[in-house]
């Protein structure tokens, strides 16, 4: 059994939030949780992320969305590459993240430890 971390971080690649999934549910699933009661003014995500409902979300809120298009989309979003080149601090601390071999290889056996231990080595990372 697989466990997703979607994660949310601030502009300069620091965690802010994470939320944790079964591997085999759809991303789209853990955005609410991750984002719900969070004030910001833009958010920057993958295709995975592109779905109507987060796009509605993020309207009302008046953020700007940077979200890459999946291929099955009909309507055309123009997305400006120079920030969407910002989406590398996100992958830069998954990388940093998986550093640690009890969070890369999922050596806890319980949510609860396992949260705990991607707490630890975001404090950890963090304080580099």
């Amino acid at each position: 059994m697989t466990t997703k971390i979607l994660a949310l971080t601030d502009a300069l690649g620091n965690l802010v939030r994470f939320h944790l999934m079964p591997g085999h549910r759809f991303d789209t699933v853990g955005v609410p949780p991750l984002i719900d009661g969070i004030a910001f003014d833009g958010l920057i995500a993958d295709k995975a992320f592109d779905s109507n409902a987060i796009i509605a979300d993020l309207d009302e809120r008046g953020a700007a969305m940077i979200i890459s298009q999946h291929p099955r989309r009909i309507g055309a979003r123009k997305i400006d590459p120079a920030i969407y080149a910002w989406r590398h601090l996100i992958k830069n601390f998954f990388c940093k993240l998986k550093e640690f071999k009890r969070v890369a290889m999922r050596a806890c056996k319980t949510d609860r430890s396992f949260e705990a231990m991607i707490y630890l080595a975001a404090a950890i990372i963090t304080s580099r």
